[in-house]
């Protein structure tokens, strides 16, 4: 890969991160923040983005960001007023210039025809006059490594500018480049550089990662100090920098007799050395907090925290690499339990530092892979936004605990099932503007997201404040579609579940949002394979809530450790409620052989896990009395018959869909202390007896007023 390959993907990086602040400063604004800090940074944002796309001639993106940038120049010098309708067009601007950052990125022709409604709307905020093209005004280099166009021909008059630059370690770890900031100068004017070597040791001190250069440069130009300034903004924080406009040498080379009075001359306001360091813009490459608590502490943070960006394949090697480790400890702990020695022995407490260490390295690497739904979460703005003027309606998105942090691969394959849901959520949760104001409700709806951490797991909600289900529709059209039996009679979470039936919707009519069947069946196996569950709530009048529970991470998760018929299985944590071993009269038998379990004034089904897998016990075996209380999507609370529970352990998971393929009732699997093979099962399957030879999902055990017994 090129120098130059690799400073352009370092900039789509970098403006990933702008965007999110873009976005983040306009759900401000939107939110009534209209202060000049949230209009700078916004403005920041834009601005940043159309300075390193015009370093590689991205001619589309340069131009659509300075038409962006002028609105926003005007809004932050206050001779435009922020109202509704110019936040909507800018968070619609906003939007479009994602589009044409990925466009750029992937090297796509961009909409020209949409671009132009988009400048339109922007000069409309500014009053409907057409504003130049920014080649009018400016014009960028794309960045070049070749100093030896450098040499400066005679000095003319200008402003003269004396800089002085010495890299920090961390400068060069974010992949700048002194040579390629010194080369930038150059576009502004001409240039006298000066290396400092005092600092250089001998070859026997030597340190490679240490910094040893500095570079005094003499620069003569007719840019103001703000344009200086801004060929420093993608390194600041990294770096010792000093920039100092001389104005007496600036006269002196206009007219050398006024070097007599040059001692009297009064230095003007502004003219003292700026030191960028100090400047609050925040740097593009350093971790950074924009909360308004941080910003109110008054407190220097001392400066960017240092990052460093790793290859994924590196970093899901090292992770692979610690869950051997896992295992290699659970069978040394399996062996020295065998040798059944006295607990304070020392190798006994040698493998339990063992373990507690393992342990630790395991979360430390999965925190490398976690990273906060902020960014995904932001991405479903402009889904609410698209969906609202999609169906005529308004409606807006509010979300909590963007901080909330789940595994990489989480985000990525979390966003299709949220860009549906989100988008279902405004179709059919939310009515027309007429109907929210017959029912006494404002007019725009709001669409909650939130995300929360759970005993070991991250549960991430989408509410609506729309009508709720019609839970008698969706059981006529069900019945119609014949995906239930025309005398069946549901319960409210079972005509629930319809919904993720396939090839069900509630639409009248096809639209570009839905109307096609392809339901909810889609988020549902999608949050399967990622060993999570859906589940729904709603009220008539007051909306409906969607909750997705998924685990933390997919390398490793908390298991029960069971017999199931001689064979041992786990079963995940998270799922498991309570262990349960029922006397005589909590148990009942219901037709032939299906059971409840009496518990709490409850009757909950019973699914013997062995004969859902199509095992069968030896001849003679006990009838297990051993039930593990668990949490459905579909079917609520159940039980699961289990032979034997072991212990509780945290198990390293290994998929089996690459290597041998997709096992009805069970997700995944996982290798135990003395290197067996155990399956790790999803509850879900198994209870809703997907797994039974023979069986119909359609077919539900139905209970009225915990008396009387129906089969549906």
């Amino acid at each position: 890969m090129s120098v130059q390959t690799s400073i352009r993907d370092m900039f789509f990086e970098e403006s990933e991160e702008l965007l999110e602040a873009l976005v983040e400063g306009l759900a401000r604004m939107n939110a009534g923040a209209h202060d000049d800090e949230t209009v700078n940074a916004v403005f920041r944002a834009v601005h940043s983005i159309k300075g390193g796309a015009g370093a590689f001639k991205l001619t589309a993106l340069v131009a659509f960001a300075h038409r962006f940038e002028t609105v926003l120049d005007e809004m932050r010098g206050h001779r435009i007023a922020i109202d509704p309708e110019i936040l909507q067009t800018l968070q619609r601007s906003a939007d479009h210039l994602t589009d044409l950052v990925e466009d750029a990125r992937t090297e796509s022709d961009a909409n020209a025809g949409q671009t132009a409604g988009y400048l339109v709307a922007l000069d409309a905020c500014l009053g409907g006059t057409p504003q130049p093209e920014p080649d009018e005004n400016f014009s960028f280099s794309a960045l070049s490594l070749d100093l030896s166009d450098l040499a400066m021909p005679e000095e003319v008059p200008g402003q003269y500018f004396t800089i002085t630059l010495r890299p920090h370690a961390g400068l060069y770890s974010n992949g700048h480049d002194p040579a390629l900031l010194i080369a930038t100068l150059a576009d502004l004017g001409e240039i006298e550089v000066e290396a400092d070597l005092s600092c250089l040791p001998d070859l026997a001190h030597y340190d490679p990662a240490k910094p040893n250069l500095a570079w005094t440069i003499r620069l003569t130009s007719e840019v103001d100090a703000l344009a200086v300034s801004e060929v420093f903004e993608f390194v600041e924080g990294l770096c010792d920098l000093t920039i100092t406009r001389d104005v007496v040498e600036a006269a002196l080379a206009a007219d050398p007799e006024m070097g007599e009075f040059a001692e009297d001359m009064p230095i003007a306001e502004g003219d003292e050395p700026v030191e960028l360091n100090e400047v609050s813009r925040p740097p593009l490459s350093a971790s950074r907090d924009d909360t308004p608590e941080a910003a109110g502490t008054g407190e220097k943070s001392g400066g960017p925290k240092p990052t460093l960006r790793v290859d994924l394949d590196r970093v899901d090697r090292l992770i692979n690499a610690v869950g051997e480790l896992i295992i290699n400890q659970s069978m040394i702990a399996q062996r020295v339990q065998e040798l059944r020695l006295a607990t304070d022995a020392d190798v006994v407490t040698h493998v339990e530092d063992y373990r507690l260490l393992a342990r630790d390295i395991q979360e430390a690497v999965m925190a490398i892979r976690a990273q906060p739904v902020k960014p995904l979460f932001q991405r479903m703005s402009r889904i609410v936004r698209e969906a609202a003027e999609s169906t005529g309606k308004l409606a807006r998105l509010v979300t909590h605990g963007e901080g909330s942090e789940v595994d990489k691969t989480l985000v990525e394959r979390l966003a299709d099932p949220l860009t549906h849901m989100i988008r279902n959520a405004v179709d059919h949760g939310l009515e027309s503007r007429e109907g929210r104001i017959a029912a006494g409700k404002d007019p725009c709806g709001t669409i909650h997201l939130s995300a929360a951490h759970r005993s070991g797991a991250v549960i991430i909600t989408i509410r609506d404040d729309g009508a709720g289900l019609n839970r008698r529709k969706i059981l006529e059209i069900a019945k119609k579609k014949n995906l239930v039996s025309a005398d069946a009679e549901l319960s409210d979470t079972e005509i629930d579940a319809l919904l993720f039936m396939p090839g069900f919707s509630t639409a009248a009519t096809v639209s570009n949002l839905s109307g096609r069947g392809v339901g909810l069946d889609v988020v549902r196996n999608a949050v399967t394979a990622l060993g999570g569950r859906v589940t729904i709530t709603s009220t008539p009048g007051q909306g409906t809530e969607f909750a997705i529970s998924l685990p933390l991470t997919l390398a490793v998760l908390d298991g029960m450790v069971v017999s199931v018929a001689g064979q041992v299985m786990v079963i995940p944590i998270t799922a498991i409620l309570e262990t349960i071993r029922p006397g005589d009269n909590e148990l009942h038998i219901v037709g032939t052989s299906d059971k409840l379990l009496s518990i709490r004034g409850k009757f909950i089904p019973m699914v013997d896990v062995a004969q859902g897998l199509g095992f069968t016990r030896p001849p003679g075996h006990p009838e297990p009395r051993t039930l593990l209380l668990v949490e459905t999507e579909n079917q609520g609370q159940c039980a699961l018959i289990v032979d034997r529970v072991f212990d509780q352990r945290q198990v390293v998971i290994k998929g089996l869909n690459t290597n041998y393929g997709a096992v009805p009732g069970v997700s995944a699997a996982t290798v135990l202390g003395d290197g067996q093979i155990a399956l790790i099962l999803d509850p879900d399957a198994i209870a809703n007896n997907r797994v039974l030879p023979g069986s119909d999902p359609r077919s539900t055990v139905k209970m009225k007023e915990g008396k009387n017994l129906a089969v549906a």
